[in-house]
Formats: C-alpha cells, sequence, structure tokens
C-alpha cells in the first residue's frame, strides 16, 4: 500500500510516516517526539475519526502499540486557504489524459502554504480523479496548458516523452525590446540564492530555448520562446540574462515585492502549445492556451 492508493480527502492525499526501531510504547508516544509541535489531543483525534492508517488502510485506534518498522498514513487537519480568483478550464479529457489551461497564480501541485488551493487538488476535488498526477509542472506564475495523466498505469509512457524530448511545447512572453537577441540561447543553470532562485554559472549548457520575436509595440516585443530543455525557471532566467526580462516577473533579474500577491499584474508568461503523439493512443495530439497576453 501506498499514500497514492488511499482515498483523498478534500483533494488532498495522506501523508505517510515510518516507524523505526525505537522505544516508543504506543504510536502516540511516537507521534509526539516526531511532530512536536502537534498535541496530543489532535493525534487522539485524528485516530477516532479514522483519519490515521496502517499498512492495510486499517484504522490505527487511539491506544495502538508500537510497532516497529512499519508504515502509518495519516490526513492532515488543513486550514481554510484564501481562494485563488481564477479558474482553470478543461482543454481535453479522455480516459488517460486531461489537458487543462492554468491560470497565474495557482500553484500545480501542494507545495508551502498552498495545498488545497493548487490546481492538481482543485481538479481532483471537481472531477473525482482521486489518481491524477501531473506529467510537467508550470511555475505557480506562469498560465498555460498543462497535462495531467488520470491513470497511473500511463503516467510512466507519458513521462518518457518529456525525458526524451518528444513534446514540442512553445510559451509567449512579453519583455523589453532587445534588438539582435540570439535566436538560440544556451547556459549552465544552477540553484541560486534566495533558494526560490536560479542563475548561471560556467560551464557546459544545462538548458536551450529558442527563442523568436512575433511582434513589437513601441519599447515591448511579444516573444515566442520554445525550451528544449526543461529547467525550472528556464524561461525567465534566459530572458532576463539576455537583458530582457519578463514583465512583472519578481524574481528576475532581482527579487522584487515577493510578500503578496498582485492580481493586477501577472507575470507575461503564457504556454502557449503543447504537441507530442500520444503514446497510449497513438494520436498526434495539439493543444492551445485560450488565455492572451497584452502588449
Amino acid at each position: 500500500m501506498t499514500s497514492s492508493q488511499l482515498p483523498t480527502r478534500d483533494g488532498v492525499g495522506p501523508s505517510t510516516v515510518g516507524l523505526p526501531g525505537g522505544h516508543w510504547a504506543s504510536v502516540i508516544d511516537f507521534f509526539l517526539e516526531r511532530f512536536p509541535t502537534v498535541d496530543r489531543e489532535v493525534w487522539l483525534q485524528r485516530m477516532r475519526d479514522g483519519l490515521v492508517l496502517d499498512e492495510q488502510a486499517q484504522p490505527v485506534p487511539p491506544d495502538a502499540a508500537y510497532r516497529p518498522h512499519t508504515r502509518l498514513y495519516y490526513y492532515r487537519h488543513l486550514p481554510v486557504e484564501p481562494r485563488i480568483p481564477f479558474e482553470a478550464p478543461v482543454l481535453f479529457q479522455d480516459a488517460h489524459l486531461l489537458v487543462v489551461d492554468k491560470p497565474h497564480f495557482l500553484p500545480t501541485v501542494p507545495a508551502g502554504r498552498f495545498v488545497q488551493e493548487t490546481l492538481l487538488v482543485r481538479l481532483k476535488q471537481t472531477l473525482g480523479l482521486d489518481q491524477l498526477a501531473p506529467l510537467h509542472r508550470l511555475d505557480r506564475e506562469t498560465a498555460g496548458v498543462t497535462l495531467f495523466a488520470i491513470q497511473p498505469a500511463g503516467r510512466g509512457a507519458y513521462h518518457a516523452l518529456f525525458t526524451q524530448r518528444q513534446v514540442h511545447k512553445h510559451y509567449e512572453a512579453i519583455a523589453p525590446w532587445r534588438e539582435g537577441l540570439p535566436a538560440v540561447y544556451r547556459s549552465q543553470m544552477v540553484p541560486g540564492t534566495p533558494f526560490f532562485r536560479y542563475a548561471e554559472a560556467p560551464g557546459e549548457p544545462n538548458s536551450e530555448t529558442h527563442i523568436a520575436v512575433i511582434e513589437r509595440q513601441g519599447d515591448w516585443a511579444r516573444y515566442r520562446l520554445s525550451p528544449v530543455t526543461g529547467r525550472t525557471h528556464q524561461l525567465r532566467v534566459h530572458m532576463a540574462a539576455l537583458g530582457a526580462p519578463i514583465r512583472n516577473d519578481r524574481f528576475y533579474p532581482e527579487v522584487v515585492n515577493i510578500a503578496d500577491d498582485d492580481y493586477r499584474s501577472p507575470l507575461q508568461l503564457l504556454a502557449r502549445s503543447i504537441a507530442f503523439t500520444d503514446p497510449v493512443t497513438g494520436e498526434a495530439r495539439q493543444f492551445s492556451s485560450a488565455r492572451t497576453l497584452e502588449i
């Protein structure tokens, strides 16, 4: 049994913890030492509510003895999160694949302070697809076409498309007009500071982006960005390095004003289209976002 095989609760799957060898007489004793910020009564109530399960997916009672070298699953009590006021229309769905048009500001998967207000959890809640899994991830600040696998059995085949670079992705970005930008830009990308940023470093390139100008209006231009590799923040890092940071980017070239979201000023980066041959059905697939970016 794995956490992904257990049902979700409000669209969120259970967390898991392994029980090592040790001196604990009861599960409660272990939980209190392992999670010192969670009160005893909280764990007791979770057990009474059937929110702590063993490896056979059976509820663990409040007086359960400690059994080392086993695994437990538990559902957290989730705080109410402020609603991110944007929707994600479904572009396509069959028995294997789900394609949605992600809005700006909505994270793809739970992370940090975002759990229920994420694209994955929302889709699980509204569509009832407990086994749904993202095939790739857009930055929270980026909007556009996002793919999910519906059946666990098909995930590996879809993931292989990305690792083998058989998925053709095109983005649009609004950024300052710069004459003479290269048609292809490559660099070595590495983790930067603070922890959520990335940077360029000397060395063999591990990232590649194709760049073209779609249109120009005064000091601004609409760019077509086609990543060959899929590094986190790749397009944002590359455009900033070329002296054309994407409009409303709060991370690049410098971190600015990240305390609160300004819904009036989304990052002007859009995953416009994605195309591939479906490894399950053999059909040619091409999906495009209905969203627009204004120069």
